[in-house]
């Protein structure tokens, strides 16, 4: 691959799906394993493949030797072609799929897309009309069909290589939860209770961009500044994408009756993972959520 001492991939990649508390798990694990050289994600295997191989490894020059190396990218989880790239590179890689209440991620994911400028001032079910029309990577629906994409991940890494955590045993557990991940990727198990991000919601995104057009432009310049890898602008200046993606009005609650809607179209989806699985999912189709640990240094509120 390279004759470069320094040249390393990923170990493992958590691969999304997007809203899956990812940022939350990013952050716990930052100082346990090797990340990306700062940023989250390099996105590479989806957006900038097409600055090579030699680009995406140098994220990891850096890592610690002892340590295992991964990345947390969301734009992989519903990608075929991310798939078929990380296979190709990277054969062994062990991969994490993060799986939500998908009425609820769907919800959240279209906040993310208000506020990063992708949709304009639209309507959640203005949004959904506009997502019903097409079909691939990064539709809200089709990221949705987590049946499908945990089964294509199983079948080109193996079972054994891919781990299913579900945010209910998030909110549930979270150490419970974190200790599956640690395990999995072969690390000392971190404990929550001495983590500085052990607990509450990071990157909520609750108000919309008072300006559509500012909006766009700022994710565009952000895109630029991060394919030349100039990550202290582009992740370190967070008022300014405060400034250009807030200050506009609050998103309102998810409505009751659409939320209802959601839930019945979602019903067949939730009972194919929950085959695939082996778990109860009940939960999903009626909204209910998980039971909450109240111990201030176990629990977790649910994370975006």
């Amino acid at each position: 691959m390279s004759g470069n001492a320094n040249f390393r991939l990923p170990d493992f990649i958590a691969v999304g799906a997007p809203r899956t508390a990812t940022t939350w798990l990013d952050r716990v694990l930052i100082g346990h394993v090797g990340l990306p050289a700062g940023v989250k994600e390099t996105q590479f295997f989806l957006w900038y493949f097409d600055l090579g191989i030699e680009w995406y490894a140098a994220h990891f020059r850096d890592c610690p030797p002892d340590l295992p190396v991964g990345e947390i990218a969301t734009v992989y989880f519903d990608s075929p072609l991310a798939r078929d790239r990380i296979k190709q590179y990277i054969p062994e890689c062990k991969i994490i799929c993060t799986l939500r209440d998908p009425v609820r991620r769907l919800h959240s994911h279209y906040r993310q897309l208000r506020r990063e400028g992708f949709l304009g001032n639209v309507s959640f079910t203005q949004a959904m009309e506009q997502h019903r029309g097409w079909d691939g990577p990064g539709n809200m629906f089709s990221i949705s069909r987590y049946a499908e994409h945990v089964r294509a991940w199983r079948e080109k890494f193996g079972a054994d290589r891919v781990l299913v955590a579900l945010n209910d045993d998030l909110e549930a557990a979270p150490q419970g939860y974190l200790d599956q991940v640690t395990g999995f990727i072969g690390i000392d198990r971190i404990d929550l209770a001495h983590s500085a991000v052990g607990a509450g919601k990071i990157n909520e995104m609750n108000e919309a961009p008072r300006n559509y057009k500012l909006a766009r432009r700022a994710r565009e310049f952000r895109e630029r500044l991060r394919r030349r890898k100039l990550y202290f602008l582009s992740e370190r200046c967070a008022p300014l994408w405060n400034f250009c993606f807030g200050r506009g009005e609050k998103f309102p609650p998810l409505d009751p009756e659409t939320e209802a809607s959601l839930r019945r179209q979602f019903t067949p989806e939730i009972e194919a993972l929950e085959a695939l699985l082996g778990r109860d999912l009940s939960r999903w189709k009626t909204g209910r959520r998980a039971p909450e640990i109240t111990s201030a240094s176990a629990a977790a509120p649910a994370r975006e």
